[in-house]
């Protein structure tokens, strides 16, 4: 179906820059549609989006104006993205338009009225300075993406507040998401041996839900740390009215000012994609440090897959992740984190593969998110609601195709002797 006007412009427009049709319908500020893909279509609300796109003609300038509201999607998110991908991913790939091509598109920019200067990036875009994982601009960093309001991480999250891929041991309609983050919690204590007493340090530990739940379930004295304000004076206010003050206590420091060691075991979930790859060495050679003999490390951490390598962006432009969301953050192949621990010191015993479980607990996040639309918008800012929306689609897109994965790697930090003090076989637990 085609309409002309703006919509028709711009489609005739992708086509000649994609060589190929876009794979959804458009419609645009003036009622224009262009093209019926029978599924989601792409409507563009304002000229503003197509000033974005003049000035930064990439991911980032689709980015901008999907957080500020100037492009959406009428229908099914995912399979809009979906879709999308192939085009996105050529325009990632593909050189600097050519000087014919910057002219056809001047000329239809020029014709629907979308000249003029650039527009400023929306608030929610994250602006670091300093050097980079530096202890100031990692506080910085770490807090663009979680100092937003609690309130609004309830909503997305739910009553568990555990912000990491939840293990989906049983299906139906009343296993909730709550009951895969308490079995994802009680797999990371099991595979760490706690027992009363134990002491466990918690790197980047949230909201305290693993702190709380291996001291009131395991009865371990647990030390949790973070660099988010907003996190450790919540997981404080956790801890103080469950009544586990005398085993758990978090701190707002950085992990590398934790000098109370040793502890028994130490959990990091979800932390390391903070890191970035220069800081691996300091990082696993601290974690070993503040370990005993045959204390064991539990690394939790999203991973780069093999197909997930970003071969095609090709002048190392920003990304939406980088930009909105995970700003400095950085994603290891899975045998990269392997090396660098074994490089700290420390033998892997068991690296676990979760990556369908993140696929399906990011769906509950989004559903989440949609059923709180107006609250999380409340707590935060409609921009930030939309960052986190495309996020978390594009991310369990990105989790089925298998070009990131998530997997649970457990370490030990022998004796001198080589003892690992580790079962001689792998608890059936550790793989159900």
């Amino acid at each position: 179906m085609s309409s002309g006007g703006a919509a028709g412009r711009i489609s005739s427009l992708v086509e000649r820059l994609l060589g190929h049709p876009l794979p959804l319908a458009i419609r645009t500020w003036d009622g224009a549609q262009d093209g019926d893909a029978g599924g989601p279509t792409l409507v563009i609300n304002s000229r503003r989006a197509l000033r974005r796109l003049l000035w930064q003609p990439d991911e980032i300038g689709l980015a901008r104006a999907w957080v500020a509201g100037e492009i959406d999607v009428d229908g099914d998110l995912e399979e809009a993205l979906s879709r999308l991908d192939d085009a996105v991913r050529s325009i990632n790939g593909r050189p600097r338009l050519t000087a014919a091509e910057r002219a056809d598109v001047m000329r239809v920019a020029v014709v629907l009225g979308a000249v003029g200067p650039p527009l400023k990036a929306p608030v929610e875009e994250a602006a670091l300075g300093g050097e980079q994982h530096s202890k100031s601009r990692d506080r910085t960093a770490v807090s663009h993406h979680y100092d937003v309001g609690n309130a609004f991480f309830e909503t997305v999250l739910g009553p568990s507040m555990v912000y990491s891929c939840a293990y989906w041991t049983g299906d139906g309609p009343d296993y909730t998401l709550e009951d895969a983050q308490r079995a994802k919690n009680d797999l990371i204590c099991r595979k760490l041996g706690l027992e009363p007493g134990a002491r466990l340090l918690d790197v980047g530990c949230g909201w305290g839900s693993l702190v709380l739940h291996a001291a009131r379930e395991y009865g371990a004295r647990v030390v949790g740390v973070t660099v988010s304000t907003e996190q450790a004076e919540y997981a404080k206010r956790r801890i103080a009215d469950s009544g586990l003050a005398e085993l758990a206590e978090v701190r707002s420091d950085d992990w590398r000012d934790v000098d109370d060691g040793p502890f028994d075991a130490v959990a990091s979930v979800g932390m390391a994609e903070h890191l970035g790859a220069a800081q691996w060495p300091e990082y696993a050679d601290r974690l070993y440090e503040l370990l005993r003999p045959g204390g064991r490390l539990l690394n939790h951490q999203i991973v780069r897959n093999g197909r997930g390598r970003r071969a095609t962006q090709v002048r190392g432009d920003r990304t939406f992740i980088d930009a909105y969301v995970f700003p400095d953050g950085e994603l290891l192949p899975i045998g990269n984190v392997v090396h660098r621990l074994e490089a700290g010191g420390f033998e892997v015993r068991d690296v676990h593969a979760l990556r369908e479980h993140y696929a399906r607990t990011l769906r509950s996040w989004v559903q989440n998110l949609d059923a709180g639309w107006s609250r999380a918008v409340d707590a935060a800012s409609e921009g930030r609601a939309r960052v986190w929306r495309l996020y978390m689609a594009g991310s369990a897109l990105s989790f089925d195709a298998g070009r990131i994965g998530i997997h649970q790697v457990l370490a030990v930090r022998p004796h001198d002797d080589g003892r690992s003090d580790m079962p001689m076989v792998r608890p059936i637990e550790w793989s159900t």
